[in-house]
Formats: C-alpha cells, structure tokens, sequence
C-alpha cells in the first residue's frame, strides 16, 4: 500500500527479492498541472509496469474493502507513504499484520512529513524505520532503522531520493530477518517523540527577520513543496539553493546586501542567507547574478514575506 514516488523504490524491491505481491493498493488518481488532467499515483504507474494487479479504493473503511484484502491471502501489508491512516480491520487483515516504511527514526517526525520537518528543522542526520502499524500515528513497535546524514544544502527533495532506496533496502533486510525469525519487535521510547505536520502553502513563506541557519534550512526544506516564497517588489517570487553565513550584518532582514556567483546574500537577524536561484511569475528559474543582469534584481532590494492565505 503506497501513493508516492517514495513508495516506488520499496514496490520494486519486493519483486526483485522475489516476494509475491498479490495485489498493490495505492489512492484514486487525481487531477494535476494546470490543465486538472487525471493522473495516477507513481505507485499505480510502477505497478502496471511491474504487471501487478492494483486497487484505488476511494475509502478504506467500509467492511468489503478489508474482506478484499483478506481474500488475496497476503501473509502481510507494506505500507509505506499511503496517505491514509488504516482502520483497525485492515490492520488486522492479514496474519503477520502492516508493516510500515517511515522516513525518520522514530519516535522522532511521527506524522506526514517528517522528511520536510527535518531539513527546516536543520538536523544533521535522519533516517528510515521500519515498523509495526498499530492503531496510533506512527506509533507502532519498530523492527529495523537505519540513519543516514542530511547535507548541508540539502534539499526536502534531494532527501527524499536518499532515503527511499535506503528505506527499500532495509525493508528487504527487515522481511528477511521476520521470516527467519532474527527480527525482534521493540516498543518506542517515550522520549523524543515529536510530529511532522503535513506542509500547507503557507509553510512557503519565508521570512528574513530570523537567524540566518534558521531561514536557510526553511528555503531547503519546502523544495520542492510548497516551495520557498518572498516578495520582491509586486512579484512573488521563487527562492531556491538557500546557504546561511552568519556574521555582522547592518542592513534590515530581507535586503539585497550583495549580488555575485553564489547568489543574492539576504540580510538575517545574525548573518546573511545566500539564494543561488530565483523564479519570478510567468519566467523561468535563472541565477540571481542573471536575474541582476537583466535588471531584475538589484542590491538595496527588499524580499518581503508574503500574506498568509
């Protein structure tokens, strides 16, 4: 069970080890771009590709659904970015129950977006669990993790496609070891529990009136989603490649002190935030050196924090 492109790398891991997947569940297609044509979940799309039989239900709950699943005589369930919290008769469909890949080390980042949460956060190592799934958010007892260091310019992105193999492979690992019985359960620890919220729109604001770690972290954070926003002038503009050097600074949160090769350095509480690339309504993403070749952007400049919606 699975929705996402994070998902892919687990799908066909399982088939390459040689696990039988009797049936792949994924949600209902939706719409997308700015035309709204229907697509399909990259679950869906690897699965046919893989020639497995897939189901979109629009709702889990009802009694049929779980009957379904039991039916297909799965001994278990990977779940792994489905999107959905499972109801207790899916939950328990299976004899060996739901395993779970998640994309922090638990307890830590429990909920939607913990790989988000720990780029703006600025941690300097994440990870992958796997887990039991129990009728809790991210609660269950883990089998398995691995961690993995976060880059210092690291992307939420970036992230995303380092832990999704790495999240794939100890999955692999994980069944192994249940089947020959090396894999012992164990309960989280209480400390260090913490909720990764999923992202809205308005999580892109960024605003300079903030440590300079702080704010570079956020720009890294929301790329690719929602996406780091300031204003410049009347634009709203696009923030990408985000770099903190702190230091003395004497310029007000937001300005343009400095324009070069790294970027536009922004003004911050402590220090200036490097933006290497920015993209303005309706063009496309150019160098801030280019940006101020075009008379675009220019030193004095104020980025702004846009209006919550």
């Amino acid at each position: 069970m699975g929705s996402p492109d994070f998902a892919v790398p687990c799908l066909e891991a399982l088939v390459a080890a040689g696990h039988e997947v009797a049936l792949v569940v994924t949600q209902p297609d939706k719409p997308a771009g700015r035309g709204g044509a229907m697509t399909p979940p990259a679950v869906k799309v690897a699965a046919e590709r893989l020639g497995l039989p897939v189901i979109q239900p629009t709702k889990l709950r009802p009694p049929e659904v779980a009957a379904g699943l039991a039916a297909t005589g799965a001994e278990l369930a990977v779940v792994v970015a489905y999107g959905r919290i499972l109801p207790p008769a899916i939950l328990t469909a299976f004899p060996r129950g739901c395993v779970n890949v998640h994309g922090s080390l638990l307890p830590a980042y429990r909920g939607a977006a913990p790989i988000q949460w720990a780029v703006i956060d600025g941690n300097a190592t994440t990870g992958v669990t796997i887990m039991q799934l129990d009728e809790g958010m991210d609660t269950g007892p883990m089998l398995a993790t691995r961690a993995l260091a976060i880059g210092p310019d690291e992307t939420a992105g970036e992230l995303f496609a380092r832990l999704a193999p790495l999240g794939a492979a100890l999955l692999v690992e994980t069944l192994a070891g249940l089947a020959a019985g090396t894999v012992v359960a164990t309960p989280q620890p209480t400390a260090g529990a913490s909720h990764a919220r999923m992202l809205t729109k308005d999580d892109g604001r960024i605003d300079f009136a903030r440590p300079c770690a702080q704010v570079a972290a956020h720009v890294r954070g929301v790329d690719p989603w929602p996406g780091a926003v300031a204003y410049l002038g009347a634009d709203a503009a696009k923030l990408f490649g985000a770099r903190a050097r702190p230091g003395a600074v004497a310029a007000a949160p937001g300005t343009v002190v400095a324009i070069d090769d790294a970027g536009a350095h922004v003004a911050c509480t402590d220090g200036v935030v490097v933006v290497r690339e920015l993209q303005l309504p309706g063009r496309k993403r150019l160098t801030a050196r280019e940006l101020a070749n075009g008379r675009r952007l220019a030193i004095g400049d104020l980025l702004r924090p846009a209006a919550a919606s």
